[in-house]
């Protein structure tokens, strides 16, 4: 059983709490847990920093993602999120 403890928990139910609030995922960069998309093999992932090396990690629900014109994933135009993990990133 993997037990998180308060501090986790807390952090987690705040990062939850803005997302809902949250009228894009713009609104996220300006909100402490530094909000960012991953690269690599996570690519199309965004993660947003709980404690520790902890992550809350989701994706953007729209399918296909809104991309830029001049590419890049279009913040402003995600309303809403699939939640995927917490876990640690750096394993």
């Amino acid at each position: 059983m993997n037990t998180w403890g308060p501090e986790r928990a807390r952090r987690l139910k705040r990062r939850l709490d803005d997302l809902r609030a949250a009228p894009n995922l713009e609104t996220m960069r300006q909100l402490p847990g530094r909000c960012h998309e991953l690269t690599g093999d996570r690519k199309g992932q965004i993660t947003i920093d709980l404690d520790g090396p902890y992550r809350l990690i989701f994706e953007p629900a729209e399918n296909p993602p809104p991309i830029k014109e001049a590419g890049g994933l279009d913040w402003e135009k995600v309303t809403a999120v699939l939640i995927l993990a917490v876990e640690d990133t750096h394993v």
